[in-house]
């Protein structure tokens, strides 16, 4: 039997027995579009006929340098000549002409992919067919320029500008404002120009045979897949690059056969808010993509109910249906044609993050969906988006705190963003991607092809569209914020500039976006973090902690870093790292006097000075975690990063000489004498102290052990510290972990002066406080030695960023500013080993210490502390391996949370 290339909605069934069943196998065959037209058409939904060519044709296509595969052509006519039945029209027929609209569908949704064209089958004689049958050469000429406009600009590239601008053109001459005041002789002569335009860009004529204009429409979905935009949609998505997509071929309905039709976009719940109300856009004698393409200030779609009161009650019957059958919230596409309705999509509606918290509780509190499915709704990385910044507002007025409003427009994806105006998708890419500057891309509308510079941007404001305009659903996708349809913008492409009211703003000025309340914003307006006290928030959260096995803690060094954690719901500190707190200003020269010092008695003054501020530091954490688990790492720096820069003291050097020179007194030269003495001193010291490979040189345990006294005051620190208060009542819970061990003895001589020295100052203060001891695995080595530490650890904790570069003998930064970047493009490696923890190689190191740490020490608890431990993909490792919890940054921790649940979850199976 020969492959079967094209299925018509109505075999839905027989795909079904193709593919397996699996319902996500058939969205991988026809595609999601096509796949939920023909389930549409299976529960009753009305959808025009139509079919489906097949994934594995675009594929197949692809590989034969694209040829159609064998049998393809044949299978189309068979499926072409059941519409023709079904509608009692003929493909091609001048006196009753069925035409036909064609789209690309991939299995997920891709703005990147090739656009819509309708009207498939339009010429010279059909053109009129349609005006005997309908009575209006209006309908059919415009039917016919949009045929013309569309195949040139999506299937040949023609830039769409070139036949906006015939139609600007021909409203002026004609003293119109809209398209729909034009006149069948203007829609006309606009048909002729078109054509031109065609025949000079192409060096062809239109192709007026109906099958021509199939194939060729059907072969461009096929192409787009590899075209530019595509491919950097999907590798901003993360969507393979070898499903391929289908092509859906659909019988035309018209929305602009007079005021009894339209054509609109709606979504069954807010994709802004969640909120449970229908919201859309629609207009009325309109077709195709006028909606989402912003050419026409739309109506929401509230008007609709006095209008066409009938339509708009069946539409919101179709939505529930829609929506309780597939369970979540839905976009889709609708036509009326003289009064009766036509559903031309239905999909997962793209929506924010706080959109998709609030659908998928508010889902699953309906009994809609189960509370483990909400969770694995809402993904890590959309959850991320709900934490980015806003501006301050005044509690009393609401207005953003030292802002000058611009305008205002629609709000369809929260958050604010600050950057300077970019009026191309291009610039935007070019500035924000390749030299890092802050941008908000301004346009009249975005299209597919604008994808890339959306991406690169901070905000993106166009001054026409709505809620559900291309703007809206890939801003909302990619949680950037975002202002639609702001009607007071005018956007001179050519100038370069943008003018609202007497206000002039030049591309390069900075303009600030509030994608939650709707408003522009002149200049740069100061953002804050965040409230996460949203309550939707906070109930899927509170679901995540009944699911989910690990714990999480946090990554904090300082009381303010801590509070904001446990406030995210973090359930101790796992690291907080102590060499951050000598880097202040006033403790910097300390430590460097400490390091630099030839002399015992020197070096331990300046400890003895650092004493009460580690102490005060610990206090701090201790305080704000009361009752939780507090890890304090000691010092752990390579000794380079607190000593002056050897290249600057050389400079400071010769300065000091050449004044030397030209003293003007004594007083003068003897102070530039001591000046370069000590700076001479200084040189010396970092000249002996300089390592050729700092990162692995005198850090870490083995700094304690050279330098015991430092040892010894941080736990004096860390152990007064508890005892302060614990004595005002705190529930202190010290951790003390030793960074970088590679050896079981260095651990051991650790361990012996750590617990001397808190013992005696437990005796000291007259109080016991319960403390535990424990180690990083960061090198390969005490990952293989494990049994061995854990004779002497409590806990361990894996440092990941460490180990990963011992593991790979890579360093981090030199990696990601260079060769890194390659390496992913190329894919000889699959991931950022940095970003996502290396299953193979430092995930089987981990198995290794897990395994051996437990067998000596059943009791040991385990966790990590490296920034992995805020990556989904990292969290669901550790959940693998049976660790006790995973520590991350304060802002990741309500990510963190929901990643471990999903992981207990997945592992259920």
């Amino acid at each position: 039997m020969d492959k079967k290339w094209v299925y018509r909605f109505a075999e839905l069934d027989e795909v079904e027995k193709y593919v397996g069943g699996s319902w996500d196998s058939v969205r991988g065959l026809l595609g999601g579009k096509g796949a939920n037209l023909a389930e549409m058409v299976r529960i009753g939904v009305p959808v025009p006929d139509g079919f489906i060519i097949t994934t594995e044709a675009c594929n197949e296509y692809l590989s034969l340098g694209e040829q159609l595969p064998e049998g393809l052509w044949e299978q189309l006519l068979t499926s072409l000549k059941k519409i023709e039945a079904s509608t009692g029209k003929s493909f091609g027929d001048p006196k009753n002409p069925l035409l036909l609209s064609c789209r690309s569908g991939a299995k997920f949704s891709m703005p990147g992919m090739m656009d819509t064209v309708l009207n498939i089958g339009m010429n010279d004689e059909t053109v009129e067919g349609l005006i005997e049958s309908t009575g209006d050469p209006k309908v059919a000429y415009d039917l016919y320029r949009r045929l013309i406009q569309m195949f040139g600009s999506v299937v040949m590239h023609i830039p769409d500008e070139k036949f906006e601008e015939i139609i600007t053109r021909m409203r002026l001459k004609a003293g119109v404002k809209s398209d729909t005041e034009l006149t069948a002789d203007h829609w006309m002569a606009i048909t002729e120009e078109f054509k031109n335009v065609f025949r000079f860009h192409t060096h062809h004529h239109f192709p007026t045979e109906p099958y021509a204009q199939l194939q060729m429409a059907t072969e461009a979905v096929f192409m787009s897949w590899n075209g530019k935009r595509a491919i950097d949609y999907r590798n901003a998505a993360g969507i393979s690059h070898d499903l391929g997509t289908a092509v859906n071929i659909v019988a035309m309905v018209y929305g602009n056969l007079g005021d009894d039709s339209g054509t609109g976009v709606a979504l069954t719940r807010s994709g802004t808010t969640g909120e449970k109300h229908i919201e859309g856009d629609y207009l009325t004698n309109a077709q195709g993509e006028d909606v989402v393409a912003g050419i026409r200030m739309t109506k929401d779609l509230s008007d609709l109910a006095k209008e066409m009161p009938q339509v708009h009650a069946e539409f919101e019957r179709v939505a529930v249906l829609l929506e309780n059958h597939y369970r979540d919230m839905q976009d889709v596409e609708f036509t009326i044609e003289k009064g009766k309705l036509w559903m031309l999509q239905t999909r997962d509606g793209k929506r924010t993050s706080q959109a998709a918290v609030r659908i998928a509780v508010d889902m699953a509190e309906e009994g809609l969906i189960s509370k483990e499915e909400a969770l694995m709704r809402v993904t890590p990385e959309l959850l991320d988006f709900f934490f980015h910044p806003q501006f301050d507002r005044q509690p009393t007025t609401g207005e953003a705190v030292g802002a000058k409003l611009l305008a205002k427009g629609l709000n369809v994806s929260p958050g604010a963003a600050v950057g300077v105006v970019a009026l191309d998708a291009d610039l935007a890419e070019l500035w924000g991607k390749k030299e890092g500057k802050k941008v908000i891309m301004v346009r009249p509308e975005t299209r597919p092809d604008d994808v890339h510079g959306m991406l690169a941007a901070q905000g993106i404001v166009t001054s026409r569209g709505g809620r559900t305009s291309h703007a809206a659903l890939v801003a909302r996708q990619f949680g950037k914020p975002a202002v639609v349809g702001v009607d007071d913008m005018d956007i001179d492409l050519t100038r370069r500039q943008i003018t609202v009211g007497d206000k002039v703003i030049k591309e390069g000025d900075f303009i600030s976006v509030d994608g939650t309340t709707g408003e522009v914003f002149l200049g740069e307006v100061p953002t804050r973090d965040p409230d996460v006290k949203d309550r939707w928030l906070l109930k899927l959260l509170s679901w995540a902690d009944e699911y989910r096995t690990l714990g999480v803690w946090a990554n904090s060094d300082y009381p303010v870093d801590a509070s904001r954690a446990r406030e995210y719901g973090a359930e101790g500190i796992g690291l907080c790292r102590t060499e951050h707190m000598f880097m202040e200003a006033e403790r910097l020269p300390l430590v460097q006097k400490m390091i630099l010092a030839e002399m015992e008695v020197q070096r331990s003054e300046a400890i003895k000075a650092l004493l009460p501020y580690q102490r005060e530091d610990f206090a701090g954490l201790f305080r704000v975690m009361d009752g939780l688990p507090v890890v304090i790492r000691l010092i752990d720096p390579p000794l380079h990063e607190f000593l002056p820069n050897q290249t600057a003291l050389m400079k400071e050097l010769a300065d000091l000489k050449i004044q030397l020179q030209h003293a003007p007194n004594l007083e003068a030269i003897d102070d530039l004498l001591e000046q370069v003495r000590n700076k001479e001193h200084v040189l010396e010291r970092v000249e002996v102290l300089r390592e050729d490979n700092p990162m692995l040189g005198l850090r870490g345990v083995r700094l304690g052990n050279h330098f015991p006294e430092l040892t010894r005051m941080q736990v004096r620190a860390i152990i007064e510290a508890a005892c302060l208060v614990s004595r005002d009542g705190g529930d202190v819970r010290p951790e003390i972990m030793i960074p970088l061990t590679s050896h079981c003895n260095e651990l051991k001589v650790q361990r012996q002066l750590l617990e001397t020295e808190a013992r005696k100052v437990m005796e000291e203060q007259g109080f016991e406080i319960n403390y535990k001891f424990g180690t990083m695995i960061e090198i390969p080595r005490a990952a293989l030695t494990a049994d061995k530490l854990a004779e002497y650890a409590e806990f361990f904790s894996f440092g990941t960023n460490d180990l990963t570069q011992t593991t790979y003998a890579i360093s981090r930064d030199d990696a990601e500013s260079g060769f890194l970047i390659e390496y992913m493009v190329r894919g000889i490696l699959p991931e950022n080993p940095f970003e996502t923890i290396d299953r193979d190689g430092v995930g089987e190191l981990m198995r290794i210490a897990v395994d051996k740490g437990r067998k000596t020490n059943p009791d040991i608890k385990l966790g990590i502390c490296g920034e992995h431990g805020g990556e989904a993909k990292s969290i669901a490792l550790c959940h693998m391996l049976g660790l006790n919890y995973v520590s991350c940054s304060p802002f990741r921790v309500p990510l963190a949370r929901l990643a471990a649940a999903r992981a207990a979850i997945a592992s259920k199976g």
